[in-house]
């Protein structure tokens, strides 16, 4: 598969970026600005920036949990997104979804729930209207190994199957769901399998390396454009903070962590570009001041944001 030297530059740049923001979103939640819960999506970088940029601006994706990831893989603002995880008025949904529910619309992101596995048939309903409309427009729910049990993911994997409907069913398998690991609550160990209950392609890939996640993905996403129907794409990875920043994580132990942090994606796909003669040191690290100095502007314009007023507290509420 060729790629361009532009295109694996972006890939790494979306993927330090997804870091340096996560970092920083956990910072203030630990000098505690930020009211809720903090999910980082550190060390899954490449599943998200591999899927997405496989994507079109105009295709959609459907978040959970971690979903600063896939916003940001997106191309969401890193200033709107901050200041909606400190409640602003400045962010993308005006300070009223926090950390948990940012939808960026502008970018494609029909939102991050809390519920897990509810964005898989909110996606299939997209995908269903491109269908209709003779759109060839893709959609991409976002789950975790967790959501593999749900009825939203079973429910949704059969519609989109019986009608063909252009969606990227994408899994990441990040070996826990809150504190159970996948092991206790899977039979089977390659999750791709459970496509076959549907008729339709499953496919698993190492999910902490971008380059064969977004093969994977273009390959998925090609295929639903032409009218052929969903894919189960599983990316296999591991996170390496807890469920939730702060997390006390006594049901892994540190040995477990540290072993998995041997696979991180960012240091890995550097190395590659290093190896390869894609990029040079000097060029590498440029992209990386640049981007933290970035995440530094998104955090100052994110504190120096006005709160929501008060007097609009029932303003966006629909019945």
């Amino acid at each position: 598969m060729e790629i361009s030297r532009e295109t694996t530059l972006e890939m790494y740049r979306r993927m330090v970026r997804i870091r340096e923001f996560e970092l920083a979103a956990i910072d203030l939640f630990k000098r505690g600005m930020v009211k809720g819960a903090i999910h980082a999506y550190i060390g899954q970088e490449a599943s998200a920036v591999g899927v997405c940029m496989a994507l079109r601006h105009d295709d959609l994706i459907a978040g959970t949990h971690r979903s600063h990831g896939h916003n940001i893989a997106k191309g969401a603002d890193t200033k709107k997104m901050m200041a909606e995880i400190l409640g602003k008025e400045t962010g993308y949904c005006k300070g009223r979804g926090g950390s948990m529910h940012i939808a960026a619309f502008e970018t494609g992101s029909l939102g991050a729930l809390a519920v897990v596995g509810a964005g898989i048939p909110i996606a299939v309903g997209a995908a269903l209207a491109f269908k209709l409309r003779g759109e060839d427009r893709v959609a991409v729910p976002f789950t975790g190994d967790a959501g593999c049990n749900t009825g939203n993911w079973h429910e949704g994997l059969n519609m989109a199957s019986i009608w063909d409907l252009p969606v990227v069913f994408v899994l990441e398998n990040n070996q826990y769901g809150v504190s159970t690991r996948i092991t206790n609550s899977c039979k089977i160990k390659d999750l791709s399998l459970r496509a076959q209950s549907y008729g339709i392609p499953g496919v698993r890939v190492d999910g902490f390396d971008v380059l064969a996640v977004y093969q994977a993905a273009k390959e998925a996403v090609e295929r639903a454009r032409r009218g052929e129907g969903p894919t189960l794409l599983v990316t296999e990875s591991y996170r390496f903070e807890g469920h939730y920043a702060g997390e006390p994580e006594v049901y892994r132990d540190r040995a477990e962590v540290q072993e998995w942090r041997k696979k991180d994606p960012i240091p890995r796909f550097r190395n590659y570009l290093l190896e390869e003669g894609i990029a040079s040191e000097g060029e590498l690290a440029a992209i990386e001041a640049e981007v933290r100095q970035e995440i530094a502007d998104a955090v100052k314009f994110a504190q120096e944001s006005p709160q929501p007023d008060p007097a609009t507290a029932m303003d966006y509420i629909y019945a």
